[in-house]
């Protein structure tokens, strides 16, 4: 099932963006300590991480060079995998500067629904979520399994309905794609929109 590939696709995304991939490269918990250390507050630290997380992803050479690293049973354009390598990452610092617990399966799977950007509203509000109402801590932390599972087949619909619309994933295929790839579905524009999704998601 598509699905299910692309939930694992980010499994092993989300489990190497917590601990880094590049050499010398930090921690999620390492990175987002010392964003909060060059700032005033949490959220300068996170506005800080939101547009350098973004910048990155404008950066090819990084991109290019991240891409090799990232190793999966799935064909898939170097430059779409290793910006989802890095929205994650983004993502969890922010979980983290708020309190939140990036090793539960909760937090990963918000995390996941983040992804999907301005339709995360939509997928959390279908489980009874809503972004825009502060979302504590002790909210998240109590969200059951089966919600969860409900999650994470929407994002895993979602994300699978967008790449095959734009042609840029091939399940099942070790092999990487050969050819052009379509832009604009993840570019600086959708990373920047994600991290403010998961800024008010993951709210104080």
């Amino acid at each position: 099932m598509l699905e299910r590939e692309m939930m694992n696709l980010l499994d092993v995304c989300y489990d190497k963006a917590l601990q880094g991939v590049l050499s010398g490269e930090k921690s999620i918990e390492e990175l987002a300590e010392d964003y909060l250390y060059k700032s005033s507050s949490k959220k300068k630290a996170i506005d800080d991480l939101i547009g350098y997380q973004t910048l990155l992803c404008g950066t090819n050479g990084f991109i290019t060079g991240l891409g090799g690293l990232l190793v999966l049973p799935v064909a898939i354009p170097t430059n779409i995998l290793s910006t989802i390598y890095i929205q994650l990452r983004m993502i969890a610092a922010i979980a983290y500067i708020n309190g939140y617990d990036i090793y539960s399966d909760q937090v990963r799977t918000i995390a996941y629904a983040c992804l999907t950007g301005s339709s995360a509203t939509k997928v959390l509000k279908n489980v009874g979520i809503k972004i825009g109402e502060k979302v504590v801590i002790n909210v998240i932390k109590k969200i059951p399994v089966e919600v969860l599972v409900k999650i994470n087949q929407q994002v895993g619909f979602r994300l699978v309905t967008k790449f095959g619309q734009k042609g840029l994933v091939n399940f099942g295929k070790m092999m990487p794609l050969v050819g052009g790839v379509v832009g604009g579905v993840f570019d600086t524009g959708m990373t920047l929109t994600i991290g403010n999704i998961a800024k008010k998601v993951f709210s104080e």
